[in-house]
């Protein structure tokens, strides 16, 4: 069993120890301190597979289209872009019927 202290002497150390009844050989304290470097190597591991760029990527990538799949995402997507062409058809309209007012105030035709 490794045993965590934050002692800030080694008296502390001493009684943090014996309080909880660690063997005190050598072979025990190094079987301790190699099982806390292999529970540490993967861990690390496991963290590094879970950090990789790659698989955030995938994973993003995967998420996004599944929610966008949704029925009601479709739906919401396709009010927006129905809103958007609405929006352009009208710009358009306005910049013709403009054009024509302004061509008409070139000719004379009308007068402000």
């Amino acid at each position: 069993m490794l045993v965590y202290c934050l002692c800030s002497t080694q008296k502390q150390v001493d009684r943090a120890l014996k309080e909880a009844d660690v063997p005190r050989d050598t072979e025990s304290i190094e079987r301790e301190i190699e099982r806390a470097r292999e529970q540490l190597a993967a861990t690390l591991d496991q963290l590094g597979q879970r950090a990789d760029p790659k698989k955030l990527v995938e994973s993003a990538t995967a998420s996004a289209v599944a929610t966008a799949t949704k029925p009601p995402v479709l739906a919401a997507a396709a009010g927006v872009g129905l809103l958007v062409v609405l929006v352009v058809a009208s710009r358009v309209r306005r910049g013709r019927r403009e054009k024509k007012v302004l061509k008409a105030l070139a000719a004379g035709k009308i007068t402000i």
